[in-house]
């Protein structure tokens, strides 16, 4: 079941939250190579997941009005986000409008830059309260009850923030927000869900149960080897 109506190609940011690092098979080191001209947007995966939220819940986009200058479209685009995450989605009729543009990926194709500069930093995500689970929190008990809560928020058609960890390996440090629990397979012992991955807003990412282990894995890309996660819900309530 998908969350809300939520569809990958319309209601994600089109740009891409840069490592700090480069990898190779999952494996850090630092970048080498000329300078960039341009500085790279990094340690955002947690605030981009959350602006993605927030404009789910709070912005409705008006593709007949008039397009915002610069300047307005940044208010707009503050008003939006200084709403809490966690808070039930505004009707329609109190909803921020964003006029000029068909959605969320239309305007950041458009205004990455504005809204770069004004969905929040992301230095503040290492200090979050919530970010205190990853030490201890390491029970399959845990994680069990952390798949129940992932279906039902499904079931009740809400979007689920992730925050990735495989503590103290750290191999995975990362946030992604889950929006749909695939179809089941015959004889596939997992539970199956799609992610925006704000390091890849190409398509979406796997994030899956294993039932036998009781335990997540996420799909293997150039930063992550793949494999196990431990998944800690956030922005679903305040102080988590």
């Amino acid at each position: 079941m998908a969350a809300t109506d939520f569809q990958f190609k319309r209601d994600t940011l089109s740009f891409a939250n840069s490592t700090v690092f480069e990898y190779h098979e999952g494996v850090a080191r630092l970048r080498r190579g000329e300078k960039e001209k341009n500085p790279r947007y990094t340690r955002r995966c947690f605030t981009m997941c959350r602006t993605v939220l927030q404009f789910q819940k709070f912005a409705r986009f008006d593709p007949s009005g008039a397009p915002l200058n610069d300047d307005d479209l940044a208010r707009r685009i503050r008003e939006v986000t200084k709403h809490p995450a966690w808070r039930d989605p505004f009707p329609d009729g109190e909803r921020i409008v964003i006029p000029g543009y068909a959605n969320l990926r239309k305007l950041s194709e458009k205004h990455a830059l504005v809204l770069q500069k004004n969905i929040g930093l992301g230095w503040p995500t290492y200090a979050r309260i919530g970010n205190y689970r990853m030490f201890y929190n390491h029970s399959t008990k845990y994680q069990d009850e952390t798949r129940n809560q992932l279906n039902a928020a499904l079931a009740r058609r809400e979007l689920f923030v992730a925050y990735l960890s495989d503590f103290p390996t750290l191999h995975i440090n990362h946030a992604v927000l889950v929006y749909e629990r695939k179809p089941s397979k015959p004889k596939d012992n997992a539970d199956r869900y799609n992610c925006y991955d704000p390091n890849h807003p190409d398509g979406p990412r796997e994030l899956v149960w294993l039932k036998d282990k009781q335990v997540f894995n996420f799909e293997k890309d150039e930063e992550f080897v793949g494999g196990f996660a431990r998944v800690f819900r956030v922005y679903g309530k305040p102080l988590q």
